[in-house]
């Protein structure tokens, strides 16, 4: 049975990446396809590509993951409460998906797995959930709407005196890389939830009991990641990319760029997953909000919001009604 579960968990599991690529491609390309900088197809290409590469460049996150949140659950049981979180995570997603609203797969992991677990009778890290889930949830917007704020002002100081249309294409060229930087923190970010429950999985069933994660688990959940990519989310790409602001190259270069500097620190310096949406969205609305606060549309930033409030618990719902049902046809 726990080969079995094994399967089952590891294949939803790759479900989950794959739906975290095309919500979250929006996040690291919107931007960019929105001002012009990249052909949509371009855009695609270049970041599936660097998301595969950005698995392999650490593995902080993902042993956050598999030992920081939950403790790891055994048995079968353990493997059904896995199921569950991640059943509860991928509704989530879709279901943002399908309205267009930037909200967190790594919350939406993080709610399934504290729902799961409470149902399942398995110990949640408390303090590990409001140490590394809560507090950067709450304080990685602020930072990325301040210094969104903050290198957009920097950025019209420093061209005040530059030709505007020769200042917007060279910006148009520069986004090239800061999109790039953006992708490669997504799958920096991101790949490394989806090995910590695997890694979870393959404790569980005996198959694996050393403290790092398989070259195979990276390289398969970074190509999973990648395929998701490829496939696009243009829902959420039109909001991030037009419905909060009409960005320029200019405002798009320095909201990737403050975006993706906050997830190499925190992936490095802190070792604490964030959700690469809260960042990217909350950097467009700083620097939008330099050009005046009105420019930005608050109607639209407020129930992206309240979408992410309502992302880990209403992903840990439904996880805890996915365990109950399964355990009771099951167990």
């Amino acid at each position: 049975m726990n080969t079995l579960g094994l399967v089952l968990v590891v294949g939803v599991a790759f479900g989950f990446a794959y739906t975290n690529g095309f919500h979250d491609s929006a996040n690291a390309i919107a931007t960019s396809v929105s001002t012009r900088a990249l052909t949509p197809k371009a855009a695609l290409m270049m970041a599936a590509v660097m998301n595969l590469a950005g698995a392999f460049l650490g593995v902080g996150v993902a042993q956050t993951v598999s030992k920081g949140i939950i403790a790891t659950p055994s048995g079968t049981k353990g493997m059904v409460i896995l199921w569950a979180a991640l059943i509860g995570a991928i509704a989530w997603n879709l279901l943002t998906w399908y309205f267009g609203l930037p909200s967190s797969s790594t919350h939406a992991l993080f709610g399934g797995m504290v729902g799961a677990a409470l149902a399942g009778g398995t110990q949640v890290f408390w303090m590990g959930v409001w140490d590394k889930v809560v507090i950067p949830m709450i304080t990685s917007p602020i930072v990325g709407l301040i210094l969104g704020f903050a290198a957009m002002l920097a950025i019209m100081w420093i061209f005040r005196k530059a030709n505007p249309h020769r200042a917007k294409r060279n910006f148009r060229m520069a986004q090239t890389v800061s999109a790039a930087a953006m992708a490669l923190g997504h799958g920096l970010q991101d790949s490394q939830k989806t090995m910590g429950v695997v890694v979870m999985a393959l404790t569980i069933s005996g198959h694996y009991s050393g403290t790092g994660i398989p070259v195979w688990v990276k390289a398969s959940t970074a190509v999973v990641l990648s395929l998701g990519t490829w496939a696009g989310g243009w829902r959420i790409m039109r909001t991030l990319g037009r419905k909060i602001i009409e960005l320029d190259p200019p405002q798009g270069f320095a909201a990737e760029s403050v975006a993706a500097s906050i997830l190499y620190v925190t992936a490095y310096a802190y070792k604490v997953p964030v959700s690469t949406t809260h960042v990217i969205t909350s950097a467009i609305m700083g620097v939008g909000a330099t050009k005046r606060v009105r420019a930005v549309r608050w109607g639209v930033a407020k129930n992206i919001v309240i979408g992410w409030f309502l992302t880990m618990p209403a992903a840990g719902l439904v996880a805890a009604l996915v365990f109950w049902i399964s355990w009771a046809v099951i167990g």
